[in-house]
C-alpha cells in the first residue's frame, strides 16, 4: 500500500489531522504529517519533499489551505489532493490567488516580532464553525503563531500539472471563499465538493479517510485508475 502524506495550513500543527492519521493507519497505511512553520514556503516544502523521499514509494499527499502551495512543489507523488487550498501557477503565490477571506484577515493578531497569530474566538467561527463545539475547542488550542512571508512564497514547480490531481471544494468555507476554491480547481483533473467549513478533518475526519482509502486501492490496483475521478456537487 503507498504511504500518505498530510500536510496541514498556516497557523495549524500536525496534531490537528490525528484524527485522520489514526483512522488511515488501521487501515494499514503509513502515514506521515509533517511539521510545516520552517519560515518560508522553500523551506515548508524541503520538509515535506523529505517525508515524501523517506516513503519509499510515491505517496498519495494531501495539502490543506495554505498547504496546496507546499505540495505544489513536490516530486515523486502519486495523487495530490487539495483540500479547499490554493494551486499555484508559475510565478503565483497563495497571496496572489486571492489569499485569505476577509473574516480570517479579521481574525489575525501582529505580534511585536513580525509574526501572526489568530483570535481564538474569530479563529472558532471562521475556520470550525461546522464542528461540534468540544473538537473546535481543542483544534483553536493547538493553533499556534505564524512567521510572515510564507503566503507569499511562490513554488519552484508546479506538480499538480505533472500528477494526477484531485480538489475538494468546501462549499461552506468563511477562511478561502468557496467560488475562489472552484476556479483554482479547474486546474486538477477531478473535483469534489463537501458541504463543509474550511476544516473538516476536525469535523468530519471520515470525508478524508474515505477518499484518501480511494487513492490508495486506486495506487494499488491499476485495474481501479480513474476510481478517485467522481465529481460531487
Amino acid at each position: 500500500m503507498a504511504g500518505v502524506v498530510l500536510v496541514h495550513g498556516l497557523y495549524h500543527r500536525p496534531e490537528h489531522f490525528a484524527q485522520v492519521a489514526a483512522d488511515l493507519r488501521t487501515s494499514g497505511a503509513e502515514v506521515v504529517v509533517p511539521e510545516l512553520h520552517r519560515g518560508s514556503l522553500a523551506a515548508d516544502t524541503a520538509v515535506v519533499q523529505a517525508a515524501v523521499d523517506g516513503l519509499g514509494e510515491p505517496p498519495v499527499v494531501l495539502g490543506h489551505s495554505y498547504g496546496g502551495s507546499v505540495i505544489t512543489g513536490l516530486r515523486g507523488v502519486a495523487h495530490l489532493v487539495y483540500l479547499a487550498a490554493f494551486v499555484p501557477d508559475a510565478a503565483q503565490s497563495a497571496s496572489g490567488l486571492g489569499g485569505a477571506s476577509p473574516e480570517l484577515q479579521a481574525a489575525i493578531v501582529p505580534e511585536a516580532d513580525g509574526s501572526t497569530r489568530l483570535d481564538p474566538d474569530r479563529a472558532a467561527d471562521v475556520l470550525y464553525a461546522d464542528c461540534p463545539a468540544h473538537l473546535a475547542a481543542d483544534a483553536v488550542r493547538l493553533l499556534r503563531a505564524q512567521a510572515p512571508c510564507c503566503g507569499r512564497g511562490v513554488p519552484e514547480r508546479q506538480s499538480w500539472k505533472r500528477a494526477p490531481a484531485t480538489y475538494i471544494v468546501c462549499s461552506q468555507d468563511r477562511a478561502i471563499d468557496p467560488r475562489l476554491q472552484r476556479r483554482m480547481a479547474v486546474r486538477c483533473g477531478f473535483v469534489r465538493e463537501w458541504r463543509t467549513g474550511h476544516s473538516p478533518f476536525v469535523g468530519r475526519p471520515e470525508l478524508i479517510t474515505g477518499l484518501v482509502r480511494e487513492l490508495l486501492d486506486d495506487a494499488g490496483s491499476p485495474h481501479r485508475a480513474g476510481a478517485g475521478a467522481t465529481t460531487t456537487r
